[in-house]
Order: C-alpha cells, then sequence, then structure tokens
C-alpha cells in the first residue's frame, strides 16, 4: 500500500513550481542549487490521516486532557453499566419482520440533532456555503442553509458548493469505536419533506486499512417541493460506491456488517436556499427483494482498475 512512499527526487534545474496538493517537501539543501526548485516527496497511496489532510482536531495542552479526562470518567463507567445490562438482558433480533420500519433516528427532540454535525465548504475557506441542523416549526429536524457555488479567488479552488449533514461515529464506553450491523435488512427508509432539491445520501463502511477509510456508498434522493411529505425507501443494492468523491471502476457491494457514519449532501450546484425536513429515519425489510448488487462488476486484469 505504501509502495511509493519512499519515491523521492531531490532537485530540478527548473523555474515549474510545484503541486500545491502536495504537503510534504524533500530535504535537499537549496544552497548549493540556488537555480533549483524543490521537488515534493510524492505519496501515491499512503493516506496520512482519516480526514484527508483537514485539520478538524481541537488543539489542546496535556493538562487540559487530563481535566476533561477526568470530568469524563463517571459518565464513562455509567456507559460500561448500560453497556453491561444490556449485554446481559439482551434478546437479539434474529428476524426482521417484513414491512415493519425499525427506526434509527426519530426527530422529535432536539437531544436527537446532537447525534449530527454539519459542515460545508465556508468551514473550511474553500467556499461561501452554510448550513445548519435544528428543529422546525413542526417539531422535526430541519436541514437548512444557502447553497453558493462561487469559487474563492485563491488559485487553489477549482469547484465550490456543498453542505453536509452526517452522524457522530457509534461508540462504546471508555471512547471504543463501534459499527453498525444492518444484515437483517436490504431497504433504507426516510420520511421527508423537501423543496425539490436532489440530495445525496451517503454511507460510510470505512474499514482498518488506509485505502477503505473514504469508502461511501452513495444514492441520490429526489424530493418533490410542496407541504406534503413523502416515504423514500431505497434498497441497499442501489447505493454506488465511491471514494473521495469519485465513482469507482471496481465496485462491491456494500458491507453492511461495518456502517460507520450516515450523512445526506447538498450539492445540485444550483445557488440559493435549501430547506429538508426530516422525521425519522429507519432500516426494513422487504422480502420481495432478493437483488445483491444492482451494478456490474466487471472483472478485469490485476493492476488496471482501481479500488
Amino acid at each position: 500500500m505504501a509502495l511509493y512512499r519512499g519515491l523521492n527526487t531531490c532537485t530540478l534545474r527548473s523555474h515549474r513550481s510545484y503541486s500545491i496538493l502536495c504537503k510534504t517537501y524533500d530535504s535537499c539543501s537549496s544552497k548549493k542549487y540556488p537555480q533549483a526548485n524543490e521537488v515534493p516527496k510524492r505519496l501515491l497511496f499512503w493516506e496520512r490521516d482519516r480526514k484527508g489532510g483537514y485539520d478538524t482536531k481541537e488543539k489542546v495542552s496535556t493538562l487540559q486532557h487530563i481535566r476533561k479526562g477526568l470530568t469524563e470518567v463517571k459518565s464513562e463507567f455509567k456507559l460500561l453499566a448500560e453497556e453491561a445490562k444490556e449485554f446481559l438482558a439482551s434478546d437479539p433480533l434474529l428476524i426482521a419482520r417484513p414491512g415493519e420500519t425499525d427506526l434509527l433516528w426519530c426527530f422529535n427532540e432536539p437531544s436527537v440533532l446532537e447525534q449530527f454535525v454539519t459542515t460545508s465548504d465556508s468551514d473550511h475557506n474553500e467556499g461561501y456555503s452554510s448550513c445548519g441542523l435544528d428543529m422546525s416549526p413542526a417539531g422535526r429536524a430541519l436541514f437548512h442553509g444557502y447553497l453558493d457555488t462561487r469559487v474563492p479567488k485563491d488559485g487553489r479552488i477549482k469547484r465550490a458548493g456543498y453542505c453536509a449533514m452526517r452522524s457522530q461515529r457509534i461508540r462504546k464506553a471508555f471512547k471504543r469505536e463501534a459499527t453498525y450491523n444492518w444484515n437483517l435488512y436490504n431497504t433504507l427508509v426516510l420520511k421527508v419533506r423537501g423543496d425539490g432539491r436532489s440530495y445525496l445520501l451517503n454511507i460510510s463502511c470505512e474499514g482498518y486499512y488506509d485505502i477503505t477509510w473514504n469508502d461511501i456508498y452513495h444514492y441520490v434522493l429526489y424530493t418533490r417541493g410542496g407541504p406534503y411529505w413523502q416515504i423514500a425507501k431505497i434498497p441497499f443494492s442501489k447505493f454506488i460506491l465511491g471514494s473521495k468523491g469519485r465513482i469507482q471502476d471496481k465496485q462491491t457491494r456494500m458491507r453492511l456488517d461495518r456502517v460507520t457514519h450516515f450523512g445526506i449532501t447538498c450539492g445540485d450546484k444550483i445557488n440559493g436556499v435549501f430547506n429538508l425536513e426530516l422525521e425519522y429515519i429507519g432500516l426494513e425489510f422487504d422480502p420481495t427483494h432478493d437483488e445483491d448488487f444492482a451494478y456490474e462488476m466487471y472483472k478485469t486484469d490485476r493492476y488496471i482498475v482501481g479500488v
């Protein structure tokens, strides 16, 4: 995976500038060759972090880490006790009843909104869009904002205009990461009230290796404007695999036992206000749907098509 990790080039006697996408630079001396430009080290397959270069971590001191850790000890032990009770008294669901929708999130209380985060291009100085997730006058979740496709004149950004909401990573006690297990179901169910725009549904299935950190399955949600609610039922077999916004040539079916996040993106390149109201998001088992994967999975020679 880190096959080309050590590929270095020292200097070139040229006045061409290096790519701004490469963040790490070579340590060649510029004193010996004052007219030579430094060429960055090329890391083709190795991913440094899960955020793809976006530094979103809060920088705190060691003392603040200790203080925050001590304040969370009590809540973490409570979470551990609840986890033990669920394990001892749980009756595992072996069969999903056909036609019944099991709710993942029911947006009837403000506390449910804390399980989601919103982001836009303006948060990273890459555009002018803005968004938020609040309670609507009807007592449901309202994903709203303003989509702006203007590109900043910094010579770096080529396209702009997106707003997104995403569920936070579920975890167990003491910050242990966990995943959703949706193997009993084959359909995603949403009850929404839209504004006529098209939204992108995203289901993340992060793996252990860095090449799978950005594996996201997408499907387009078409909404109709007006005062009426609509119920959208989308089979998981219709979702298509993408990575960093690019559809992959080699498609695979979704790992329903490795789901880490669910999100919704507004990026239809139409400037203006958007509003998407959500009542619930759930799962359903449809016995009439027996399709494993809706798209062709081509067999190609090795090292020809990327994952």
